[in-house]
């Protein structure tokens, strides 16, 4: 296989942009498709593809945040205007959002944890195809992936679980290098 210098500049200074800073435009329907068929070129033992996507755009990003604000009333009375606007706004600026669900299955060869990682590398090459067309994404969880009332209504059926949201759209800002580990610090080579 050839070396690729271009992908690996670009995995070495690959940077999200958080979903505030992402404004119009957004990925074209074709674009989008493509991004998609992307994103699920993923390690998938079995080839059962243990996951699904829902795509937020348009109006509805407003009405899933007002359902957003209203569940999170419900379960915090106490919530003033501020708390619940943050709610609201949660998929807006950025014009295209992707929720992906890892809807684990009994499987005699490919247990529920390799099934749940599958889906979670379909969030990050969403990340990658969305960079790879000019965009810039954010891969983020937040609350509402782990809160069932929340998740029903954003789309989690009977045994899914959201294991992530990647917004995208055009940045406003450029992308800021931050602190990374030191490899040393995290890895070892295994010996007797």
């Amino acid at each position: 296989m050839p070396h690729q210098d271009a992908l690996i500049d670009y995995l070495k200074t690959r940077r999200s942009v958080t979903a505030p800073f992402l404004t119009t435009p957004g990925p074209t329907v074709a674009e989008l498709d493509q991004i998609m068929e992307i994103g699920i070129r993923v390690p998938d033992h079995g080839k059962i593809a243990p996951w699904r996507l829902v795509v937020y755009q348009g109006d509805m990003r407003e009405v899933v945040g007002e359902k957003l604000a209203e569940i999170w009333k419900a379960k915090h009375p106490e919530a003033d205007d501020e708390v619940l606007d943050v709610e609201r706004k949660r998929f807006l600026p950025a014009p295209v959002t992707i929720g992906v669900l890892a809807k684990p299955q009994a499987h005699p060869k490919v247990p529920e944890l390799e099934q749940i990682l599958s889906a979670g590398c379909v969030c990050f090459n969403l990340v990658h195809a969305a960079h790879a067309h000019g965009y810039a994404a954010h891969w983020v969880t937040r609350w509402f992936s782990f809160d069932q009332d929340a998740a029903t209504m954003l789309g989690a059926q009977e045994g899914e679980q959201f294991v992530g949201f990647v917004h995208m759209g055009t940045a406003e800002v450029a992308p800021q290098e931050r602190d990374r580990p030191n490899l040393r610090d995290v890895m070892s080579y295994w010996h007797e």
